[in-house]
């Protein structure tokens, strides 16, 4: 644990778990464990999957899932809007060149 570190006590499916944690993130990572443990509390309900490690092995790799969806759209925003951006900066050069021959 590194000098600026401290540990925090968290609850994820009835275990306690220490971890390190920044000094002034607690409440940040208490939420994140929270979050974890919903995550996990549904898997194990649905009935599907037995088991503690199988039920962290899902539901690390559905949050894994949404994580890399989220990131996949936030990247085709991205390109969508300079495409848009593009097209909406050669409509404007467009425009002004027109402008300026008129001014010829």
């Amino acid at each position: 644990m590194s000098e600026n570190s401290i540990p925090v006590t968290v609850h994820i499916l009835d275990k306690e778990y220490r971890v390190a944690c920044k000094q002034g993130e607690e409440d940040s990572l208490i939420a994140t464990a929270r979050f974890v443990d919903m995550k996990m509390r549904e898997i194990r309900s649905s009935g599907k999957v037995l088991g503690t490690d199988r039920i962290a092995v899902m539901t690390a790799l559905n949050l894994a899932h949404e994580l890399l969806d989220k990131q996949s759209q936030k990247n085709e925003t991205g390109q969508n809007m300079s495409y848009r951006l593009r097209a909406m900066q050669q409509k404007i050069d467009a425009a002004l060149s027109k402008e300026n021959q008129l001014d010829l």
